[in-house]
């Protein structure tokens, strides 16, 4: 493992977890999005992470891919909505609010403990320096 390898697995756990971040907060921005009920509801979206040289010691990590929830969401009665259809119905997404309040806190725990490597890897390099100059 090289001195800076540190830097660059943290650096991607960091790059991962925002992915994750900025697909919940997506995910909870779109929570009430109404379409009408012959229309796709918005698909919740997850990140699916892989490891790279898993062992190795200086691989780190990546977004293999993002997968999609279900389009067919869950049906709303609401007369009154202007996408409502001659039964009275509107199609909201199926995404669970507190399953994506729990999957926020855990990525921002996973950012937050990446952070806290990278520096912590800073400060041991500045004072590795620091000595050399002493």
């Amino acid at each position: 493992m090289a001195i800076f390898d540190t830097f660059g697995i943290s650096g991607s756990g960091l790059m991962v977890h925002r992915k994750w971040l900025d697909a919940v907060s997506d995910n909870i921005s779109n929570i009430n999005t109404v379409t009408r009920t012959n229309e796709n509801a918005f698909q919740e979206r997850f990140i699916v992470a892989q490891s790279v040289d898993y062992g190795s010691g200086n691989g780190g990590v990546r977004v293999a891919r993002a997968e999609f929830g279900d389009a067919e969401g869950r049906m709303v009665y609401q007369p009154d909505h202007p996408l409502a259809d001659a039964d009275g119905y509107v199609k909201y997404p199926d995404i669970d609010l507190s399953d994506q309040m729990t999957q926020l806190m855990m990525a921002q725990r996973g950012y937050q403990a990446n952070l806290a490597v990278v520096e912590r890897a800073t400060s041991a390099y500045q004072a590795a320096l620091q000595l050399g100059k002493g």
